[in-house]
């Protein structure tokens, strides 16, 4: 009788155990982007209000990298557990732990079983020109952001900086939001927090997102308009 009284009350607790485990997580994953949201800021007030460096990296040797916010691919293994990567970033001496990289709540591991060391990508729209030159029409339409007064025309509060990306996407520290409509989610939000995502924006607040369209899938060429795509879209750039 009391074994079963045990299970009762443990079935019954479980439940509420996993959604404050789930919160906790939540909040330490937004307190992560808040450091690195800091950290971003503090970078361009020490380099006359040019932001750290975020291009694509394509080659290995990693050149795009030398100068970038945080090295490291995580499709490469060697890469994804290495925390050595992420301490020669340029956000690196202003974090000053790799542990806020990593959302708590990301559990994904390499093929040999490593913990992977990052969980976060940056707005492919900021930090290089790089969405302005790649052939793009609607490309040209919008704006990249490579000094800090440039997020003064939509507002720093409303581009978002940097995002939970999901491990099924996440490679190099490059998130990419393709304004063509063609391949919508290339790069996937890490949807862990309950079905929403948490990222940063130009001003330094965190938040999280909601995913509520159940088309919403990696890469997987689904329709434009749906409302998560839009949604992901009108906080990435502006015209």
């Amino acid at each position: 009788m009391v074994i079963a009284i045990i299970g009762i009350l443990a079935a019954l607790l479980l439940p509420a155990l996993s959604s404050a485990q789930g919160k906790g997580q939540r909040i330490s994953c937004i307190s992560h982007l808040k450091q690195l949201g800091a950290a971003w800021q503090m970078y361009a007030a020490d380099n006359s209000a040019t932001l750290v460096v975020n291009a694509p990296t394509v080659t290995r040797p990693l050149p795009a990298q030398t100068n970038a916010w945080v090295a490291g691919n995580m499709k490469i293994e060697t890469d994804a557990a290495d925390t050595g990567l992420v301490r020669t970033g340029k956000l690196f001496p202003y974090a000053s732990s790799a542990a806020v990289l990593k959302c708590p709540s990301d559990h994904s591991l390499t093929s040999k079983g490593d913990p992977r060391v990052r969980s976060y990508a940056m707005n492919g729209w900021v930090g290089s020109r790089y969405m302005e030159t790649t052939g793009e029409a609607a490309a040209k339409q919008n704006r990249t952001y490579v000094k800090e007064h440039e997020l003064a025309v939509p507002g720093a509060a409303s581009i978002w900086i940097i995002m939970d990306e999901s491990e099924t996407t996440i490679d190099d520290a490059y998130f990419t939001v393709s304004m063509d409509n063609v391949r919508p989610f290339i790069s996937f939000p890490g949807a862990r927090h309950s079905g929403a995502y948490a990222l940063n924006f130009g001003d330094g607040h965190a938040a999280v997102v909601k995913m509520r369209d159940n088309a919403s899938k990696p890469d997987g060429g689904i329709a434009a308009a749906t409302l998560d795509w839009q949604v992901l879209k009108d906080m990435t750039t502006s015209r």
